[in-house]
């Protein structure tokens, strides 16, 4: 849609209200026992099981993928009763698309490729623009885009909208997630306009972070970001997915963003479709608290396959 910069205008958050509600989250809501379990495994079908290191090579990508094709050992599956499982994506850089391809070849696995300079930024806009080309050319099926933080800190919602239209262009039919960085976005209120920003000119997701911020996922963030995913929705009829990235390490923690995309959002938005997880060793700790449900037993770490 166009840019509609009264919209943008009139967007304001109140922290302090933000911060109660989500406060609050952990105390008024918890699963437990069968239906913990359930949700850790929804968890794991909404993760995109990511490797975003500088000592990556193409034997741990490999791992990677098969860790996302079989992230839960096979004897917790069928006390369970399940046959299968896998997550939602994998997420590489541009260098290891091809190598995930054909690891996870006959799978529905898809692959989404980090872009755009990531984690700052702050490459030529002609070399983001290649790159996210280049990863669509060696076949994948998502990209996650850095936004400019400058254009929301300094309220340049023209430069960002023309921005982010761009990459939806390069992207063709991958979906584009885009990531807003919200740990050096400064406050609330530009997590939203940015936000609302993006999803008009085009982003299928929003994200929260790169991961490499000092500040990553929070519910706060996760708040306010779902409310303009909302707010979206009721002005265009558009579902906008969302993606918290970063510093999700623990079950409980991924169990807290379940339950507020229900809440907030409702049951479409707890669905790989419209829910992504970013993370690379929260896989670890759901594994732990499935072996605990069913043996009543926390296992040492060591029992399950890193990914």
């Amino acid at each position: 849609m166009e840019l509609q910069l009264k919209v943008i205008e009139g967007l304001t958050v109140n922290r302090s209200a933000v911060e109660r509600r989500t406060a609050s989250l952990g105390g008024r809501r918890t699963v437990k026992k069968a239906h913990q379990a359930a949700w850790l495994l929804r968890a794991i079908q909404c993760m995109d099981l990511t490797t975003l290191s500088g000592d990556d090579t193409p034997g741990n990508v490999h791992r990677l993928c098969a860790k996302a094709k079989q992230p839960v050992r096979q004897d917790i599956l069928e006390t369970l009763g399940l046959d299968s499982l896998h997550t939602g994506a994998v997420c590489v850089y541009h260098q290891y698309v091809e190598d995930c391809k054909r690891n996870l070849e006959g799978t529905s696995i898809p692959v989404a490729a980090v872009s755009t300079g990531f984690p700052a930024g702050l490459s030529p806009m002609r070399e983001r623009l290649h790159e996210i080309q280049a990863s669509v050319a060696s076949g994948a099926d998502e990209i996650d885009i850095v936004i400019t933080r400058a254009h929301v800190l300094t309220g340049n919602w023209q430069a960002l909208y023309d921005q982010m239209q761009m990459f939806r262009e390069a992207c063709g039919e991958a979906h584009v997630k885009s990531i807003l960085a919200t740990g050096e976005l400064g406050t609330l209120t530009n997590v939203a306009k940015a936000s609302m920003v993006c999803m008009m000119a085009g982003a299928d997701f929003i994200k929260t972070s790169t991961g490499k911020e000092p500040v990553n996922a929070t519910l706060p963030v996760a708040l306010t970001m779902n409310r303009m995913i909302r707010e979206y929705q009721e002005m265009t009829g558009y579902k906008v997915g969302f993606k918290p990235a970063g510093g999700i390490r623990t079950a409980k923690q991924s169990l807290d963003f379940l339950i507020l995309m229900k809440e907030e959002l409702g049951h479409d938005w707890v669905q790989p479709n419209l829910f992504r997880l970013g993370a690379s060793t929260l896989l670890s700790d759901i594994e732990r608290q499935l072996e605990h449900f069913i043996t009543g037993r926390y296992s040492a770490y060591n029992r399950h396959p890193q990914a």
